[in-house]
């Protein structure tokens, strides 16, 4: 009983198939089960029109193709997927199908008993399947670029399992909240910014500039985006493990030649993962739900069109936990089959980074340490002992090494903590020994040789990366702050530009970005940057601080007081609390100062320059004078500048500093010493100046110090930060009043 008609043009009869629970109209173009309406794209409606016109009869993929597609420019591989959608729409499996059977390198048929023929309705009596405008005419418009070659359907089934529902999907829709991730970017005032989303490989589609009216970028063919993976578990702490499967399957899709990766990114509970995907110009959006128990593991994966909201494929996966490796390769695969076709390289890219160590507990600890740093705060305290944990399992664990000799770069370049730089160092040495191939060991090496100042070392390891698709847009962070130590901005901004264009919207490359472009003396450009960070992630406390910190160098009071609070109202971090501290020095009320100072220095007692403030503090609310605390707090200071200075004996900033320190503990000769040291490298930055100006004024001289002064006064420092110091103005005053 075959309708009159062309399955491609909609032009069928007026009667409906029945088959177990499901009806299709061709007339209204809908598919009901169960009596709910399922929506199905049109060409796999098409398609299955096809095999019901002809019941029982193999149907070649070739007259499937020229009779739905017209065979125009089209490859085997989008029927691959119209089956696979289908057999979601149908309930129908794969391995033992009820409906459409897979006759192997030939076609398909449909094998189950047709009910008759059902007069139609004179109205549709379900939501249209055609609902995409121009869906139905020609190649499909506004999908994913069709593969380039078909999976043997045997051997690769498409879906057996049923959509996700809103209750296991990740995020299911409006209304319902989806926990987010935050990437930790610690600063002290405008201080440096790492990012793990970064340190994870984590990488995006399209550039900046193809921004479209509403912001929205458009959607590159082959791209996709990962959503944080929901956990399903009993366990209340088993989130780390949801979300660590999806960041190492976003991490290995971000090496994979020809496909874009949207930037990781927590997902607002308003959005579903269509609109997500809309929103960060992808085609496609990659969700999942997790469920551990005991020793078993339950995967239910989905891949979505951000276009139609239809799913492209879906898959549940009940292994045991050993085979949690293989899963991540078998679900990574199918992404790639869809959205390029062909594997690069037969897929042992992928599998070799899904499969980081063979140790289930060693991965375990390691997703533990992964989840402490995307947490960021006092969380990220407890990554460094996961990472430990999973070398102790496995002591060839190369990634867990990395991390250890990044996590340690990083508390030094952010907090001066220099016991953290050789216990990098160390990391870094034994990652080398166990793997020296591997991408994520030499941009470590590349961050530890650059904060040691061995700048053409450095530059060596980042370039050895820099053709990688997953790790290029860090390798051209770490070139980039190489060229601002060398005062070259420009190709600094270059750098990051091509960054951005790899991922764009990532709210810790415009951080990034910022913080290099503050240190360049670019100070409202960084600004802007910083801006445009809190913008993309209004919930990370430090992108608030470190543009908080911007602002207040700005002498933009209101705005920085503002963005302050801001932070310290999602976290309580010391660099907000510093930041608080100079916003009330600034108003003269040194005793709120030393309070603020202090809660910093004890979240973070390695900081020499937060001992440094605390210290200015507590001098200025004496009246100049020192007492225990002060002399203290200065002698903390200047042990943490020492031991700094140790590796990294060219920061002028740095020697500026500890000049001032060694002055007010009467050591003339050796702050003298670390004035020269500061000002031999020519230009004197305002921070720099601002330090001399303290050092020159404690020695009394007052000449040298008003130098210092108009100095930091022609780079732009802010006349609030002289006006209340008390002993700058003092110094200011005198020059005012002339002899």
């Amino acid at each position: 009983m075959e309708p009159s008609g062309h399955a491609g043009e909609g032009g069928w009869g007026g009667e409906r198939y029945r088959f177990g629970p499901v009806v299709v109209d061709p007339a209204a173009h809908t598919l009901t089960r169960d009596g709910h309406p399922i929506a199905v794209e049109p060409k796999a409606f098409a398609v299955l029109l096809a095999l019901l016109a002809r019941p029982g009869e193999l149907i070649h993929r070739d007259d499937l193709l020229d009779r739905v597609w017209g065979h125009r420019h089209v490859t085997p591989g989008v029927l691959t997927r119209a089956i696979g959608q289908l057999r979601t729409a149908l309930g129908d499996d794969a391995h033992h199908p009820r409906y459409i059977q897979t006759q192997h390198a030939l076609g398909y048929r449909f094998i189950a008993a047709l009910e008759g023929a059902d007069p139609a309705p004179a109205a549709p009596a379900a939501t249209p399947v055609g609902a995409v405008s121009g869906a139905a005419d020609g190649p499909e418009q506004g999908r994913p670029r069709e593969p380039e070659t078909e999976p043997e359907p045997d051997d690769a089934p498409a879906a057996a399992a049923p959509p996700l529902s809103a209750a296991v999907a990740v995020p299911a829709g409006p209304g319902e909240a989806v926990p987010p991730v935050v990437a930790d970017r610690r600063a002290p005032q405008a201080h440096g910014t790492w990012g793990w989303g970064a340190a994870l490989v984590l990488v995006a589609a399209g550039a900046v500039a193809w921004l479209s009216r509403d912001g929205v970028p458009p959607a590159t063919e082959a791209s996709i985006a990962v959503l944080p993976f929901a956990t399903l578990s009993d366990a209340a702490g088993d989130r780390y493990f949801a979300e660590g499967l999806a960041v190492e399957l976003h991490g290995a899709l971000a090496g994979v030649p020809g496909l874009k990766v949207a930037a990781w990114s927590p997902v607002a509970s308003s959005q579903d993962p269509a609109e997500f995907g809309r929103r960060r110009g992808v085609a496609t959006v990659l969700d999942a739900s997790v469920r551990r128990d005991g020793g078993r593991v339950r995967i239910n994966a989905r891949l979505s069109d951000t276009r139609s909201g239809y799913t492209l494929w879906s898959e549940t996966f009940d292994r045991d936990s050993s085979q949690i490796f293989a899963t991540q390769a078998e679900i990574a695969g199918e992404v790639v089959h869809a959205l390029v076709g062909v594997m690069p390289d037969g897929g042992e890219g992928l599998r070799r980074r899904l499969v980081p160590t063979r140790n289930v507990a060693a991965f375990d600890a390691y997703l533990q340490g992964v989840q402490a740093l995307l947490k960021g705060g006092a969380a990220r305290d407890g990554a460094e002992a996961h990472f430990t944990r999973a070398l102790e399992i496995d002591a060839g664990f190369a990634r867990a090494q990395a991390g250890l000799c990044r996590l340690g770069v990083w508390r030094f370049e952010n907090h001066g903590d220099t016991s953290a730089f050789e216990a990098a160092r160390v990391a870094c040495l034994r990652a080398n020994n166990m793997d020296p191939t591997l991408g994520e060991v030499a941009l470590a090496l590349g961050d530890l040789y650059r904060a040691q100042g061995e700048l053409e070392r450095a530059a060596s390891y980042y370039a050895s990366i820099e053709a990688d698709p997953a790790l290029r847009p860090q390798a051209l962070v770490g070139l980039a702050k190489l060229d601002i130590a060398r005062e070259r901005p420009a190709e600094a901004l270059a750098r990051f530009d091509a960054a951005l264009a790899a991922r764009p919207g990532d709210a810790q490359l415009y951080a990034e970005r910022g913080y290099q472009q503050f240190l360049a003396g670019q100070l409202e450009p960084a600004i802007d940057s910083l801006r445009k960070a809190t913008q993309l992630e209004p919930g990370d406390a430090y992108h608030w601080s470190t543009y908080g910190g911007l602002l207040l160098t700005a002498g933009r009071r209101g705005e920085a007081a503002a963005a302050l609070e801001q932070s310290l109202a999602i976290e309580p971090v010391e660099s907000v609390l510093n930041n608080l501290g100079t916003l009330a020095y600034q108003d003269r009320d040194y005793a709120a100062a030393a309070g603020h100072y202090r809660r910093a220095v004890h979240l973070n007692p390695g900081s020499f320059e937060l001992w440094g403030n605390l210290g200015d503090a507590l001098l200025a609310q004496a009246g100049l004078r020192t007492d225990v605390e002060t002399r203290e707090a200065y002698g903390r200071a200047a042990a943490g500048a020492a031991a700094y200075l140790k590796h990294k004996p060219g920061d002028a900033r740095a020697q500026a500093a500890m000049a001032y320190y060694r002055a007010i503990q009467g050591d003339r000769d050796a702050a003298l010493e670390h004035a020269a040291r500061a000002q031999s490298a020519g230009d004197v930055p305002e921070d720099v100046a601002y330090y001399l100006a303290e050092a020159f004024a404690w020695l009394d001289r007052p000449g040298e110090a008003r130098r210092m002064l108009a100095a930091a006064r022609a780079d732009g420092i802010p006349e609030v930060r002289i006006t209340a110091n008390p002993l700058l103005a003092r110094i200011d005053g005198a020059a005012t009043r002339g002899p």
